[in-house]
């Protein structure tokens, strides 16, 4: 298991839109997805458990992958939340 943490800096934080994007992301890999957020931890797989994380903008996730392509899953989900989910704001 591999895990990193990468803060959220969209405007909007973890909404609808880019938690859909998160988790197709997340569901493109074999490996499993977990996202954190304190005490609270969610299947990065599952779009209700990300959405019931209400992360909003400067919110700290950590991500935790563990499988065969754990480390090209976490790296392109962290690399999606850095670039904003692909949204200009």
């Amino acid at each position: 298991m591999i895990s990193n943490s990468v803060t959220i800096v969209n405007k909007l934080g973890l909404h609808a839109r880019a938690a859909t994007r998160l988790v197709n992301c997340a569901s493109a890999f074999e490996c499993e997805v977990w996202i954190g957020n304190g005490d609270k931890s969610v299947n990065g797989k599952s779009i209700m458990g990300v959405l019931t994380l209400a992360a909003s903008k400067g919110t700290d996730l950590i991500i935790e992958t563990d499988g065969t392509d754990k480390k090209e899953a976490i790296e392109s989900i962290i690399e999606l939340i850095k670039n904003r989910f692909g949204e200009d704001e």
